[in-house]
């Protein structure tokens, strides 16, 4: 039908060139976020794409359904002022006849967005925050680059590796200035090889010497020694995941205590909304001489805001009980349903406040 294959044609182009649009800014954004963060040893400079691959996948139910919602609103509101509805009105199609062909080229995005909702976001989240972990939890020979000095993560330690391996497990020439209390050591080895025992993080000095100097008394040791080891971490863990963010739906569901009744509601809300603000796009879209062809774009990008913010507020008020998960989605989502579903009954028969408040008043004059 040519009704249904122009539109969806319109939205298509509309739709891509919104994504790609949002798309560049968040991914630009999460670059620059995620360079800070190496900046500062949160992030491994080697893994900087990859951490920003995740938080993008993260992002990416935000940036279709605002890209879905922009693009709806611009096409109808570019055939309202090309008088393209006036043709298409007068032909038999009201406003309620464009909702199959939007849903119909809707669907795979909403299906999408639901998906990356409930899957996708939490494994990248959890991928994520495993990354930053380790390389938060490295030991300290791994954190030192050959041939600069850097510092273990008490501060405690100097550490000097001239050359290491591939597996980031021996170094040569080995430099590591400590201050344990009154203590000051100096030690130098030609090799240094790390080796896991009971939970503790061994490594073995061989061929140096030690310098020791005690701050309180002035004496100063020296000795030699043909094999050394040094406690690096007294305690390694396996890294856990706890937070809802990075807990998979299902767990969700069969643990239903607050936070994750909160964490459930939001993702769940992100589906309901792109459904909502589909049909609200419908309803919003127009266009008037009047106020430019602006007016309803910030219009659309308020309600996308206001939504979208209370969507992030319920997801806290379930998780300090405040409000129920059934009431606040039927609250929010319902009403936000039948809002838009009365918003276009209105633009379909043409009705406003106006016309309904005059229409007694009409046929009381009548009958006098």
């Amino acid at each position: 039908m040519l009704f249904h294959s122009t539109l969806r044609k319109d939205l298509s182009r509309s739709f891509g060139a919104t994504v790609v649009v949002l798309s560049t800014i968040v991914m630009t954004n999460v670059l620059i976020r995620t360079l800070g963060q190496a900046t500062v040893g949160g992030v491994n400079p080697s893994e900087i794409m990859l951490v920003m691959g995740f938080s993008v996948l993260g992002h990416l139910t935000t940036i279709l359904t605002l890209s879905l919602f922009i693009s709806i609103v611009s096409t109808l509101s570019r055939m309202y002022a090309d008088s393209e509805m006036v043709i298409w009105f007068s032909s038999g199609q009201g406003l309620a006849s464009f909702a199959p062909p939007i849903l119909r080229f809707a669907w795979p995005i909403l299906l999408t967005v639901t998906v990356l909702a409930l899957v996708v976001w939490p494994w990248s989240n959890r991928q994520a925050q495993d990354l930053s972990d380790r390389y938060e939890q490295r030991n300290d020979i791994e954190r030192v680059a050959p041939g600069q000095f850097q510092e273990s993560a008490g501060g405690k330690r100097v550490f000097f590796i001239d050359k290491d391996t591939p597996d980031n497990k021996t170094g040569t020439n080995v430099f590591i200035s400590s201050n344990e209390g009154a203590v000051e050591s100096i030690t130098s080895a030609k090799q240094g090889l790390i080796e896991l025992k009971k939970n503790e993080r061994i490594l073995n000095l061989s061929a140096g010497q030690q310098v020791l100097h005690n701050t309180q008394t002035g004496q100063v040791r020296v000795m030699d020694f043909e094999r050394y080891e040094v406690v690096i971490d007294s305690d390694v863990k396996a890294l856990s995941v706890n937070a809802p963010s990075m807990t998979s739906t299902l767990a969700l569901i069969q643990d239903p205590q607050p936070r994750h009744l909160g964490e459930l509601a939001w993702r769940l809300g992100l589906g309901m909304a792109a459904f909502n603000l589909l049909l609200l796009a419908l309803a919003v879209a127009t266009s008037n001489p009047r106020v430019g062809r602006s007016y309803h774009t910030a219009l659309a990008l308020l309600i996308f805001i206001v939504y979208y913010n209370m969507i992030n507020v319920g997801q806290s008020w379930i998780s300090t009980s405040r409000v129920s998960f059934s009431g606040f989605l039927l609250a929010l989502h319902g009403g936000v349903l039948v809002l838009a579903l009365m918003w276009i009954a209105a633009r379909h028969f043409n009705l406003s406040w106006r016309h309904l408040l005059s229409r007694p008043t009409a046929k009381a004059l009548t009958a006098a």
